[in-house]
């Protein structure tokens, strides 16, 4: 039986129920055989630009006998993803920036029938602001706990509704969960190395200090 981290728990918990998953980036293809394995799913494609880590993810559906279920596919971003088989599609364990990029690569991901569920592993406020950009709209956006590290998981479907954001929603999206202080006392360094830098974060440094209760903010 397949145990997932906290990380890709998160992720599993955003996909929705009996769809098909495109899982891109999927290394070693535990989250699809995961939700495979437990019956949340009906089928998924696994994907990945690199063919050792799809090799993995190959040996892991054979061994499972999953290989009715799990179709194994290299493909850099969405190139190869037959978008009419998937509804619903992970991008996990790349940055926000790369994530943006594939999917400024597919226009025809800017439907409302897809679902995405992003693990954004660095900048997540470039993700999230391409998102709103282009049409796209937050639902649940999640901070996770795996060891030491902080994850960002959130979930998007599109809605045509093009917007700009500013930094503090880029930055801090829909999380409506602030007990991880760890993670925002992590944040708040790196953007008050930026304003010594020269650049003005300070409307999200404050919102931060806001949110957590502190009595730092600028007033």
């Amino acid at each position: 039986m397949i145990k997932l981290t906290e990380r890709l728990m998160a992720v599993a918990s955003l996909v929705r129920a009996d769809c098909v998953l495109a899982d891109i980036g999927c290394d070693h293809g535990f989250l699809p055989a995961y939700l495979v394995e437990n019956g949340k799913i009906k089928s998924a494609v696994a994907s990945d630009i690199n063919e050792g880590p799809l090799r993995s993810c190959q040996s892991l559906v054979d061994e499972l006998g999953l290989g009715d279920r799990i179709t194994c596919v290299l493909s850099d971003g969405l190139t190869n993803i037959d978008r009419k088989a998937v509804n619903d599609i992970a991008f996990c364990g790349m940055g926000g920036e790369l994530i943006s990029q594939l999917m400024e690569a597919a226009p025809w991901v800017k439907n409302d029938c897809y679902y995405f569920i992003f693990n954004p592993m660095t900048h997540p406020e470039i993700l999230r602001r391409w998102l709103y950009n282009n049409g796209f709209e937050i639902q649940t956006d999640l901070i996770v706990k795996e060891g030491r590290h902080y994850y960002s998981v959130f979930d998007a479907v599109y809605t045509g509704e093009c917007r700009n954001v500013d930094d503090v929603f880029s930055f801090l999206g829909k999380i409506g969960d602030y007990t991880h202080r760890e993670y925002f006392s992590d944040l708040l360094n790196f953007l008050e190395n930026k304003q010594k830098g020269g650049e003005d974060y300070s409307a999200v440094i404050n919102e931060i200090h806001r949110r957590l209760g502190d009595n730092n903010a600028n007033c």
